[in-house]
């Protein structure tokens, strides 16, 4: 045989039987064992020439090899191959095995049996491999026997053992005889079900039945632990018929497989995929940690609970790390267990527990990896020894693995699980310890997630509380109700606000608006939105030119949200999708979650409906653009009168307010179409109506009405229908709008405001047109003091008599006729001087020789508030007073 240096560089690297250097045998050694020369073995390239050719092939055919190198193989044929179209046939083969007729070297005809071997095209491998084997062609009666024998005994992957045709054994190999812990002379003669006395073994019997009555193979599955086995193993059983030469069935062969650890693989699996589905679909953070506990007991462990930093109770940023001396202080948040009730607990979920330096959870959580003990461990039982509830707890149960894995997301720990096992009777293994870790690690996110979430939303919510009005200013104009509802899938945020503004001629602006979007940024847009409504409400602006004014502020802050950057979501963390158009605050994904009033009373049940699109708001508003940018925002604003009954209203993209008027029937107020705010460029147009007293005005948001499974009308005709309905108070109406309207967790947020119209009666409000002469303030003084008189209110005729001197006298000398002065007794008492000028006084310090310019001063300091106000045709100067009982 020659030897490796003497063989070709095309024969080398296609030699078979030889075994790579990482097996342990080297190469000379295998040579020598198998026989390199038993084999006659010759490669060929694609073209049928010889390119290789062993000792094995000269000894066949007697050629050497440098006289067969390079010649075609098809020379040696003696009779062509038996498949027709010859060798080229076979090109599409993988492999091709059956006798050829070959020509010896000497003349004479062999017929040998070959297996040829034809490569992948493109490989730096011959095209064909084609081996004979030389020797063991005939069997070998004694030594194959004896090899069948020894293997069935012997077999160490596969518990065997054989059966009559009466399910008797007749024979077992060792590894059935180590499983049953039965020798095969023990269970000669036994059926299988009286080897096992289990459940399986009856299956088993039950299924070798069926194999000698249909002669096909059956296969089980089970789960269990055998009499000869210290722990629970999964079997995969194989029955199948034994057949004499004739085809008769003569017994049954049982192979049992320990497929033990790819079932366990499986399981693992399994239980990442369960997790995966079960844990973290909301940001409840205690729900979160009980879906951990729930998924793993008892697949994983008998008893699971999850502990969290008792420093995460206050919403402050845990440490990154945990103290490097103890205590260590956990909240018991979850809790799981194969026993009923979780007896074998030892600490109650809410209870704070503290762990000292050394025990398994603060070691845990200061090394940042899962900790295996066996209770017997020292550093376990030094634990114990200083916690002897914990210690009775564990002997009762027979507590004998723990391991405790550390939950931390993001660099920030939260806190520890615990793994505990007494009823399965194996311990905590590697396998476990890296599963705990891959669940752990899954559930740590969802909990920072929902803690984070947590800590945003309750900032949200203060924020929105401030941002909403705490208590409905006192007017006498109106009396009013009201409710706002966030969105139930939102951050319990949102942009829709509501407003009770007092205004002069104790007058009252009622405003309803709708930001776009939810959570922090809507809230904060809609606060600044109801600011600038405040400030131009209180310069008293026509309801048309306040929301003009207010469209350029939304124009503008759309102008600073093109130019200002994204915000970005935290690492490792899934943002919420978000529509075009509606911007939404960075962070975590967000619940199905908690809907809360904010300041009001809570809302009656809601029936389950579905949640609401964002729509166009009626009045129309198809044709006009849209908004610059991400930022839009709807608003009605309305200004009522006591005095006139009249109210103004104005829209930008709003829905329209509902009245319902005394005898009960309910209508829409008709507005003209107006866009939204931040188009820019539209003008704004006002509607006046007059309302008899004692009517109820409804302004509200879209997400009242606006339902993807319902029609807008048909949400509209609802409104209206729980409008009609008789309610002992305007709460009570508030609340059985919002019942009869929307879901218990709307998917909008709801402002819903609901004002009954007061008027003041003629006796209230006296009127007199002022000539326009000086001497002509003597005379409307005494009118004055004879209307106070009348009302009863002298004690105000001093302070009146000098407001009304100063006004009426400023009107006469730098304004323009008409002038008119009015006298208004509500809560307080309300002077007001109308002329035809335009230009409003402004406050001034007189020096001390100036003749003039103390009036409005003492004005000022005489009264409560004072102020001008611009009408269509002229101004309004006003000072109100505070009517204090004596």
């Amino acid at each position: 045989m020659p030897r490796e240096s003497e063989m070709t560089d095309m024969e080398q690297p296609v030699t078979l039987g030889r075994v790579t250097r990482s097996s342990g045998e080297e190469p000379e050694v295998l040579e020598a064992l198998v026989g390199e020369a038993l084999t006659a073995r010759v490669t060929l390239d694609d073209r049928g020439t010889v390119t290789g050719w062993n000792a094995g092939a000269e000894r066949l055919l007697g050629y050497p090899a440098g006289q067969m190198t390079g010649r075609r193989a098809a020379d040696l044929l003696a009779e062509p191959i038996p498949v027709r179209g010859g060798m080229p046939a076979l090109a599409g083969l993988p492999r091709w095995n059956g006798d050829v007729a070959l020509r010896h070297r000497d003349g004479r005809k062999l017929t040998v049996r070959i297996l040829a071997h034809h490569r992948e095209p493109g490989t730096d491998a011959p095209a064909w491999l084609i081996v004979s084997a030389l020797t063991g062609g005939q069997p070998r009666p004694g030594l194959d026997d004896a090899l069948v024998s020894w293997s069935f005994a012997q077999s160490p992957c596969c518990a065997l053992a054989l059966y009559d045709t009466r399910l008797r054994l007749r024979r077992a190999n060792a590894d059935m005889e180590r499983s049953v812990a039965l020798t095969e002379e023990e269970m000669r003669g036994l059926r299988v079900c009286e080897i096992v006395d289990d459940d399986a073994g009856a299956r088993a019997e039950r299924s070798m039945a069926r194999v000698l009555r249909t002669g096909e193979p059956q296969y089980e599955e089970n789960y269990l632990r055998a009499p000869g086995e210290d722990h629970e193993h999964a079997w995969s059983v194989f029955m199948s018929a034994l057949r004499d030469p004739e085809g008769t069935i003569q017994g049954v062969c049982l192979a049992a497989h320990d497929m033990t650890e790819q079932f366990r693989a499986r399981q693992r699996l399994q239980l990442i995929a369960e997790a995966g589905r079960r844990i973290g679909g909301t940001l409840d953070l205690t729900r979160t940690a009980q879906e951990l506990a729930d998924v793993t007991v008892p697949v994983l462990a008998d008893f699971v609970s999850v502990d969290l930093l008792a420093e995460l109770d206050d919403l402050h940023e845990p440490p990154a790390h945990v103290p490097a001396d103890g205590p260590l202080l956990l909240r018991r948040i979850a809790l799981r267990s194969v026993t009923a009730g979780a007896s074998d607990a030892v600490g109650a979920v809410g209870r704070v527990e503290a762990y000292p330096e050394g025990s398994a959870p603060f070691e845990s959580l200061r090394t940042g990896r899962p900790v295996v003990h066996a209770v017997t461990d020292e550093a376990i039982a030094g634990w114990l020894a200083g916690d002897p509830a914990r210690a009775a707890r564990v002997r009762a149960f027979g507590v004998h693995s723990v391991m405790t894995v550390p939950l931390a997301a993001r660099g920030t720990t939260l806190g520890v699980a615990f793994f505990v096992r007494y009823r399965t009777p194996e311990p905590f293994g590697h396998d476990d310890e890296v599963l705990a870790g891959e669940l752990a690690a899954r559930a740590a996110v969802s909990i920072d997630n929902a803690r984070r979430y947590t800590r945003e939303r309750a900032t949200a919510v203060t924020l929105q509380r401030s941002l909403l009005p705490q208590r409905l200013p006192r007017q006498a104009a109106v009396e009013v109700a009201s409710r706002y509802l966030p969105a139930g899938a939102h951050a319990g945020v949102g942009g829709d606000w509501f407003d009770v503004i007092p205004l002069s001629g104790a007058r009252v602006a009622l405003v309803v608006g709708d930001v776009v979007g939810h959570g922090l940024h809507a809230s904060a847009t809609m606060g600044r939105l109801r600011t600038a409504v405040r400030t131009l409400a209180d310069i008293d602006l026509p309801c048309d030119e306040l929301l003009t004014h207010l469209d350029d502020l939304v124009a503008r802050l759309n102008t600073e949200e093109e130019g200002g950057a994204e915000p970005t979501a935290p690492a490792d963390t899934p943002g919420p999708e978000r529509a075009p158009g509606h911007p939404e605050p960075p962070g975590y994904p967000e619940p199905t979650g908690y809907p809360e009033t904010v300041g009001y009373p809570e809302t009656a049940a809601y029936p389950e409906t579905a949640g609401y699109p964002e729509a166009a708001a009626y009045p129309e508003t198809a044709g006009y653009p849209e908004t610059s940018a991400d930022l839009g925002a709807t608003c009605l604003y309305a200004v009522y009168d006591p005095v006139s009954r009249r109210c103004c209203f104005a829209g930008a993209g709003h829905p329209v307010p509902a009245l319902v008027n005394p005898d009960g029937t309910v209508e829409l107020v008709g507005l003209p179409a107006a866009p939204p705010l931040g188009v820019g460029g539209l003008p704004y147009e006002a509607t006046e109506v007059e309302i008899p007293e004692g009517s109820l005005l409804a302004l509200y948001t879209n997400g009242l009405v606006e339902n993807r499974d319902r029609d807008i009308d048909a949400g509209v005709h609802r409104l209206r229908e729980a409008l009609a309905r008789p309610a002992p108070s305007l709460d009570a109406l508030c609340d059985t709008v919002l019942a009869d309207l929307l879901p218990r967790r709307p998917a909008d947020d709801v402002a819903l405001l609901i004002a009954r119209t007061r008027a003041l009666d003629s006796e209230q409000v006296a009127t007199w047109a002022v000539p326009d002469d000086p001497s002509a303030v003597a005379q409307t003084r005494k009118d004055v003091v004879a209307q106070l008189e009348r009302w009863g209110l002298s004690d105000a005729v001093f302070v009146t008599e000098l407001v009304v001197s100063e006004l009426v006298t400023n009107a006469i000398r730098h304004a323009e006729p008409p002038i008119q002065l009015r006298l208004i007794h509500d809560t307080t008492l309300i002077c007001e001087v109308s002329d035809g000028g335009n230009t409003a006084p402004h406050l001034r310090r007189a020096r001390s020789y100036d003749e003039g310019g103390r009036g409005l001063l003492l004005v000022a300091q005489l009264t409560e508030r004072w102020g001008t106000r611009q009408g269509a045709t002229g101004k309004t100067i006003w000072a109100e007073q505070s009517l204090s009982l004596p």
